[in-house]
């Protein structure tokens, strides 16, 4: 494969996630933690203000790297905010996530690089989180460049590569707590690989200053992170916030209370899945990640046909040689330590796979280079380049089938406790009413639910700022709401408190969570004549 065909691929795999990530961006509901994420960025936006929160929300950048799309969108209050200011910015990381992958060339060689691009594009996983307001797409780009700046580092020596994995690192750990798995999992990787290959390491993993090099990266992430957490310096405390979380997130992850799973869940998620007469399956994937483990204890040959991409002077080069296989050992152990880490923890969402699913994705492009390598012909060659094409092509259709046609549906494997489309129709509901009413935008409402079944309706309901939220139905009544929302759980006091004053009608909110809404007779009226 020539440098400019490698280059014209990658190119066309950016494009095809591009456009898998950014496509009808509001087509499906705000997640409850999507929703409590937009709320927390529109104080920063309007007041510019920003503090850790030890329990939620995890790290500070996806606010403060959200802040240049609302730039340039002109928006700077929470009601002005839109999905599509807030869901591109994961989505344009997810994208980076593919081009990153063209700094692997040098290492992989370039068949290696095109095929995991193709993957990376199209793997319905990584469409579907790239697409949610959450840390989840951030994560997995810092993650993948913590893991490549380190391994040329390794093998290349130098300060450059040092610093790039240093700034990597701080930007992980300021993106979110699971930081201290990942990235000790790389070490560990990086120096496993090395051991291994023993007489045979190449002269270049030898040499170095280890100690300066780690006194460089390490100080390097800990002025990334430390910038962020202070709120660039106007909150200097704020530097201590990740120590003070440290003990509820340990808590959450060996002992939760609920997200409870076996240890094989994201495997299986990954897998195979059917509900409903839907199929889901990144099995592909899977089936070259453990080719591409297999390959990894192989020790790569000059006259292999990935000579033909970045190796091609291998053959009077033994050093770069040795680099490759320990790559492939090193990305290879790498994936197998985070996915292992990552599947013990019995706390799991399912966004959670995808800082080790973007590993599995790179060693599923060693194992396609490793299968062209041992072809016995072009013919060979051609049905394995062609089978790749039509496996893309099936994932492609999956990843848009699960983003945008079913988005919030049950039967996708990738939705999660997700706010469902009824939800959406009961804040226009609202919105339409308070249209009708005199106050209009600032027509009381008031709304009674536990804090989780709240969620997504302070978003829906951003514009209206005289919505008040409660838990118990006295507050809430004593401020003569107009328009009452109540979960279940409330709704015998309140049909006895209400009475004819009212109507009332059910919506649902996520799946078995149904709210109802309370309005006033006369508005309701209003409303009809409306509708009528």
């Amino acid at each position: 494969m020539t440098r400019a065909s490698a280059a014209a691929l990658v190119a066309l795999a950016l494009t095809a996630g591009l456009g898998l990530r950014l496509a009808r961006l509001d087509v499906r509901p705000m997640h409850h933690d999507e929703a409590n994420q937009a709320v927390k960025f529109g104080e920063l936006v309007e007041r510019g203000e920003y503090r850790y929160d030890t329990s939620d929300h995890h790290g500070p950048t996806l606010y403060f790297l959200t802040l240049p799309s609302a730039w340039l969108r002109s928006q700077a209050t929470l009601a002005s905010l839109d999905e599509y200011t807030l869901r591109s910015v994961p989505a344009m990381f997810g994208a980076a996530t593919i081009l990153a992958l063209a700094l692997l060339v040098p290492s992989l060689g370039r068949t290696a690089v095109v095929a995991a691009a193709a993957l990376m594009a199209v793997s319905p996983a990584m469409v579907f989180y790239s697409r949610m307001y959450i840390q989840e797409s951030m994560f997995a780009c810092f993650s993948l460049l913590v893991a490549i700046a380190l391994g040329r580092a390794v093998t290349e020596g130098g300060v450059r590569w040092t610093v790039v994995a240093g700034i990597a690192a701080g930007l992980t750990v300021a993106t979110k707590e699971t930081a201290v798995l990942v990235l000790p999992a790389s070490l560990i990787a990086a120096v496993i690989a090395w051991w291994s290959l023993g007489a045979a390491r190449p002269p270049a993993l030898s040499k170095g200053a280890w100690r300066d090099a780690a006194i460089v990266g390490g100080v390097t992430a800990l002025a990334v992170a430390a910038l962020f957490y202070s709120s660039f310096l106007r909150d200097p405390a704020g530097v201590l916030g990740p120590f003070h979380a440290a003990g509820t997130y340990v808590e959450r992850g060996v002992d939760p209370a609920t997200h409870v799973s076996p240890w094989h869940y994201y495997l299986g998620l990954l897998g195979w899945s059917s509900s409903g007469g839907l199929t889901w399956t990144e099995g592909l994937i899977l089936a070259l990640a453990l080719a591409g483990a297999i390959a990894a204890t192989r020790s790569p040959r000059a006259s292999d046909h990935s000579a033909e991409s970045s190796l091609d002077n291998a053959r009077d080069d033994p050093e770069r040689v040795e680099g490759s296989r320990w790559w492939r050992r090193y990305i290879a152990l790498n994936a197998v330590l985070t996915t292992a880490i990552f599947s013990a923890i019995p706390y799991k969402t399912p966004w959670n796979l995808l800082p080790f699913h973007v590993l599995l994705i790179v060693l599923a492009g060693i194992g396609f280079a490793a299968l062209v390598e041992a072809a016995s012909s072009r013919i060979v060659r051609l049905v394995l380049v062609v089978a790749l094409a039509f496996g893309a092509a099936h994932l492609g259709w999956q990843a848009w089938r699960g983003a945008v046609v079913y988005g919030s549906d049950q039967r996708n494997p990738y939705v999660y406790a997700h706010t469902v489309p009824d939800a959406v129709r009961m804040a226009s509901r609202i919105r339409a009413l308070a249209a009708l009413h005199p106050d209009g935008d600032r027509m009381v409402v008031a709304v009674i639910a536990p804090p989780y079944e709240q969620w997504p309706l302070p978003w829906y309901l951003r514009a209206m700022p005289n919505v008040g939220y409660f838990a118990d139905p006295g507050d809430a009544l004593a401020v003569n709401a107009p328009v009452v929302v109540s979960s279940s759980d409330h709704v015998e006091r309140l049909d006895a408190a209400l009475g004819d004053r009212y109507v009332s009608e059910f919506f649902g909110l996520r799946p078995d969570v149904l709210l109802s809404l309370y309005i006033e007779r006369g508005l309701w009226d209003r409303y009809l004549a409306t509708v009528r």
